[in-house]
């Protein structure tokens, strides 16, 4: 997430507002301490215009 976050120029706290969270949840989502609920994967998802699976591929984690 972080990555397509840096690609549209956006702030964590861009991508708050627009997510309608805090950019606290964003940091979180970010370095792996907090897994969205599914309202919001959905919702990360649509703002990226991709799918839950290309930002949240479990063999991507380390």
């Amino acid at each position: 997430m972080r990555a397509l976050r840096a690609e549209h120029g956006w702030s964590q706290a861009d991508l708050a507002e627009r997510l309608d969270v805090s950019r606290q949840t964003v940091n979180a989502i970010e370095t792996g301490k907090y897994d969205p609920s599914l309202p919001l994967a959905f919702r990360i998802a649509r703002v990226f215009g991709s799918s839950i699976e290309s930002i949240f591929d479990p063999g991507d984690q380390a």
